[in-house]
């Protein structure tokens, strides 16, 4: 489950003949900002390919979670561990290092610059090629040399994955992938992050509103209600209980 309590050990490796490392493995986090804990006591460990969908109500604290996990806020008590290396509080270009990537809500991409100079800029060794990444994404095949500026709401998006990918991410975060795109679009979208899973191995926690969408995409979810983590399983178990989701988004759930 993802809210099971994990042991706060200082040696995070793992033993001869003992299951394998979590590829991510976050244990006992809280965050926020100045006093203000937004995020408490949020566990979850995850392996290789596979898919984290982290639900919840606006404000609940799912993308403090994220900036936390990626460095940008420095965490108020617990670990973040990627592939059995402990890394230090507020240091997003360690997190970065490590192959924590994050996909950003607002996409923050080079507006000025094309499709293809927003992929090379950031691409790294051992990440997609930028064929590989075109190949992700088709339609940015067409919009090579288009600025991201003049890039329709679904195409920016299908480029900061992209530029994501191109990194060689062992953890990529994605805030917000459907953040003000249609939902024909994001029908067309969210699948793509179970291919990524199962294709580069890497491990993708994924903020989303569409609940039912993520789920269908999702290994396992957790809902993040007032900071904390309210109801959390497998998500196909979730998925065939709507009213277990809904008591949890109201706060009822245990």
């Amino acid at each position: 489950m993802a809210d099971s309590t994990l042991a706060d050990t200082a040696d995070h490796s793992t033993a001869p003949g003992s299951a394998a490392v979590p590829i991510l493995d976050c244990q006992n986090l809280s965050a926020g900002y100045g006093p203000v804990r937004v995020v408490r006591d949020v566990n979850f460990a995850l392996q290789a390919g596979s898919v984290l969908a982290v639900l919840g109500p606006n404000g609940a604290g799912k993308s403090t979670l994220m900036n936390t996990l990626a460095g940008l806020l420095p965490r108020k008590g617990g670990h973040v561990v990627v592939e059995g290396k402990s890394l230090r509080n507020g240091r997003p270009a360690e997190a970065n290092r490590h192959g924590l990537i994050l996909v950003p809500d607002d996409r923050a991409l080079f507006t000025s610059m094309t499709v293809r100079e927003n992929l090379s800029i950031a691409k790294r060794s051992g990440g997609l090629s930028l064929d590989g990444a075109i190949d992700m994404f088709p339609a940015l095949g067409k919009r090579i040399k288009v600025n991201a500026g003049a890039l329709s709401g679904g195409e920016q998006q299908m480029l900061a994955v992209a530029r994501a990918l191109v990194q060689n991410p062992r953890v990529l975060l994605i805030d917000e992938m459907s953040m003000g795109l249609a939902p024909v679009i994001v029908e067309e979208l969210l699948p793509i992050v179970r291919r990524i899973a199962d294709e580069t191995d890497a491990v993708v926690v994924l903020v989303e509103q569409h609940v039912q969408l993520a789920l269908e995409v999702a290994d396992e979810a957790l809902v993040i209600v007032h900071g904390g983590v309210r109801l959390s399983g497998p998500a196909d178990e979730l998925a065939k209980n709507p009213e277990l989701l809904e008591q949890a988004y109201l706060g009822d759930a245990v």
